[in-house]
């Protein structure tokens, strides 16, 4: 894995707020998620932590659109998004990375980045392309590989780089380490923090704390589809006792 150099970060392009509130959210029958409130602010990653089966994956779906909430709404600033279709989602500006690095593996990366950028216009795709690269100078020489014969942590990058072609002002990661060595997270995790400095609010969702709260300012735990904890990052360092007991940390 080369290491890159993230430069200053460019002019910020953020500046709204996403705010979750008293999200209920259902599947198969049953509630998953029940009265959830998060806010995800301009120019900070908040990391959103929990194990798994407990509803955090629900929650990036229900934000993006592609499940329905029975109850609370999802506010981009004064925009309602709580029913509103994935790509008017994505045109609002909220960007969705999901678990599981969905890329279409028989394209090169070239064509998944521009199929990315398809509702935007020529100079608006073609910026959105010169970002993504320039925070993830690796996929150039990738560029006309097929990600099907990409490595777990390239096909990352190429599902980040997807997500911040459109220049968001509100990114979702579900799983960011999720399958990848210690090595490829140390270098996708500054990133996340290059592009907070831009403006951009980040969400991290994350089954282990040790990656999201280097890197976050706000936290909340998720547990049995409710929000147990609610506090700063640095708060919930300092209590052990709490990430043991959401089994958190691992040794």
């Amino acid at each position: 894995m080369i290491d890159a150099v993230i430069d200053t970060p460019p002019v910020a392009i953020g500046g709204k707020t996403l705010h979750i509130e008293g999200l209920c959210v259902p599947r198969a029958g049953r509630p998953i998620l029940r009265n959830v409130t998060i806010d995800v602010v301009p120019g900070e990653v908040t990391a959103l932590l929990g194990p798994n089966g407990t509803g955090k994956s629900t929650l990036v779906l229900a934000v993006g659109g592609a499940l329905r909430p029975s109850a609370g709404r999802i506010l981009l600033d004064a925009q309602d998004l709580t029913k509103r279709r994935p790509e008017k989602i994505r045109q609002a500006g909220v960007a969705v990375v999901p678990e599981g690095r969905r890329l279409l593996k028989d394209l090169s990366v070239a064509d998944n980045l521009r199929i990315a950028t398809y509702t935007l216009g020529a100079a608006e795709a073609a910026d959105g392309l010169e970002y993504s690269i320039d925070l993830f100078p690796e996929l150039k020489r990738l560029w006309n590989t097929q990600t099907r014969s990409l490595s777990g942590g390239e096909q990352q990058m190429v599902v980040l780089a997807q997500a911040l072609a459109s220049r968001p002002s509100i990114l979702l990661v579900d799983e960011l380490s999720l399958g990848l060595a210690p090595l490829v997270v140390k270098r996708l995790v500054p990133t996340l923090a290059a592009v907070a400095a831009t403006g951009v609010g980040v969400l991290l969702i994350e089954q282990f704390a040790h990656v999201a709260l280097g890197l976050a300012k706000a936290a909340y735990i998720l547990e049995h589809g409710q929000i147990r904890y609610s506090g700063t990052a640095e708060e919930l360092k300092a209590n052990p006792d709490m990430l043991h007991s959401a089994y958190l940390l691992r040794k």
